[in-house]
Order: structure tokens, then C-alpha cells, then sequence
């Protein structure tokens, strides 16, 4: 690629750069290079975000024709790339995009995610490549057990008014999530689980991008100090919702909620994260009774 002169056309030359850093994000035939081969058992696509609709084309056009695919991946109403959606209607495609709202979450988001979590139990020798891409946390809106989604519409439409931090606000949702902060990942277990990420945040940390659904297990009551900001949500009612939240995990074992066990049995999904970026364990949330906080301490996502 020859770019203009930054003396003679500094427009142009500006304009050039910001095509080939768009070009080199957008998903398209590259994203074979970061493909694994296809698995004895079955090939399963779960993924959200405003980019999942092109990452889910990509991913169809590049996987081998012979090698079975199949998924769900969740996208923002009218982000699917319109010869993917006319494939999709003619019954072409292997994978299934649908679409939800963004950044409130919307029933539609709950639905989906719902399908999504289900679709990822009772995996074995499978393979699971997960999609996540900016604002898989508002798609993938499926509450906790004791929190309605009104509950997180409520208090998602505050977190946006509060000026936090996205890690801040991405804490929050995580934890009022059955599916994000490392669920939708443990869900999958034994299945080896590949997550292709397209990165909307500062440090590229899977943890925080999409809230990490299949990121480190979020635990703990040490929360996201910037959601308690003037114009946020009441801090009474995100303390509230989480504890309801936050009970079935209490245990520390990282077990999904709804996933049958034999005493002792422990979750141990197997995750790796391409590309790979720097990797960060989450936050946790104060409570009225606990001041001080859990030490983070540095994890694989």
C-alpha cells in the first residue's frame, strides 16, 4: 500500500491511515488465520456484540464446507451485513444471527441470551467458538437469578448517565448477569472453548470487553466505585439487585448457575482467548457490612 505524502495531501494521508486501521479490525478473510481446526465432536458458534453479525459472516465463509458448524450470535437491530441477512432468509447460512436492542437492553436480548446459555450445556468433545465484540453486554441481557430485566433496564440506562468508567460499568452488569463475568465460558464445560474478540475498550482486557462472558468467573461484593458517580444508579439499589445476584456463586467454585454437579466436582471449561491480549482478573462490589477490598490478583480469561 502506497500512502500519500503527509506533506503534500496531510488529508489524504490522515484518510489512508484511518482505512487501514479499519480494514485491518473489520472481520473478513483474516479471520481464518485465528481459526482452530475443526473438532471431533461438533462446532458450535455462540457470540454478541454490534459486530457479531459481521464476525458470524466471516466465520461461515471461512470454516471448511465439509466441517459442521452451527450457533447463535446476537447483533444490534439492523447490524447484519445485508447479503448475510438475505443468505440467512433463504436458508443458506449455517449460522444463526439475530438481533436486539442496544444500549438498553431490550426482551428480544434476554430471549437470545437465554437460547445462547442453553445451547452451550451439555457439550462434550465439542468445540465452542465464542464471538465478542462492543456491546455484547447490553445483547446478551439475560439477568441472575432474583433480578428482573427491568431491574437491569433501570439501572443500565443510569449507569450511562453516570460518567463511569466502561470496566466501572461493565463490573455492574457482570454480576447482575446468569451468562456474562465468565458464565457463558463455564457453561460450556469440558468443551474447549476459543473466544475471537473485537476489542471496544482501553487495554483489551477479555474480562471487560462484553462484560467477559467467557472471561474470568466473576466473584466477590467489591463493585465499581465510578457507578456511584452523581447521575448513576442508586447505590441501594445496585447493592440490592447484586446481593440477590451474587448468592449462588458465595461458594467460590465458579460453578454456573443451573448446571448439575457430583459432590466435589469443580468447573474447569477450557478457555483461550485469540487474539491474545493482556489478561486481568475482574472487581468486586462493597457492601454495607464489608469496607475492605478483596486483593485481585492476575488470572487467565
Amino acid at each position: 500500500m502506497t500512502l500519500p505524502s503527509p506533506h503534500a495531501d496531510p488529508r489524504a494521508f490522515l484518510r489512508a491511515l484511518f482505512d487501514a486501521a479499519v480494514a485491518q479490525a473489520l472481520p473478513g478473510p483474516s479471520l481464518a488465520h485465528y481459526l482452530p481446526a475443526p473438532p471431533r465432536g461438533r462446532t458450535i458458534v455462540l457470540g454478541a456484540g454490534k459486530a457479531g453479525g459481521a464476525m458470524a459472516a466471516a466465520l461461515d465463509a471461512a470454516w471448511p464446507s465439509g466441517a459442521p458448524i452451527s450457533g447463535l450470535v446476537v447483533t444490534r437491530y439492523d447490524y447484519v451485513p445485508p447479503a448475510f441477512a438475505a443468505a440467512q432468509q433463504r436458508g443458506a447460512t449455517r449460522i444463526e444471527v439475530v438481533q436486539a436492542a442496544h444500549p438498553v437492553p431490550d426482551e428480544a436480548g434476554r430471549r437470545a441470551a437465554a437460547r445462547v446459555l442453553d445451547l452451550a450445556r451439555g457439550l462434550s468433545d465439542d468445540l465452542v467458538v465464542c464471538l465478542v465484540s462492543g456491546r455484547a453486554s447490553s445483547l446478551l441481557a439475560l439477568p441472575a437469578a432474583g433480578v428482573a430485566l427491568a431491574e437491569k433496564q433501570v439501572i443500565n440506562g443510569a449507569l450511562l448517565k453516570s460518567g463511569a468508567a466502561i470496566d466501572e460499568m461493565n463490573c455492574v452488569r457482570k454480576h447482575l448477569s446468569a451468562i456474562k463475568g465468565g458464565r457463558l465460558g463455564a457453561a460450556c464445560a469440558p468443551a474447549r472453548v476459543v473466544t475471537l474478540l473485537v476489542s471496544d475498550v482501553p487495554g483489551d482486557s477479555p474480562s471487560v470487553i462484553g462484560s467477559g462472558p467467557t472471561g474470568r468467573i466473576a466473584r466477590g461484593r467489591q463493585g465499581a466505585r465510578g457507578a456511584g458517580a452523581p447521575g448513576g444508579p442508586p447505590q441501594s439499589a445496585v447493592r440490592d439487585a447484586m446481593r440477590r445476584a451474587v448468592r449462588w456463586r458465595d461458594d467460590g467454585d465458579g460453578q454456573a448457575p443451573g448446571r448439575p454437579r457430583r459432590p466435589g466436582q469443580r468447573v474447569r471449561p477450557r478457555l483461550r482467548d485469540r487474539p491474545a491480549v493482556r489478561r486481568t482478573s475482574g472487581c468486586s462490589l462493597p457492601t454495607p457490612t464489608a469496607s475492605t477490598a478483596s486483593r485481585a490478583t492476575p488470572g487467565r480469561s
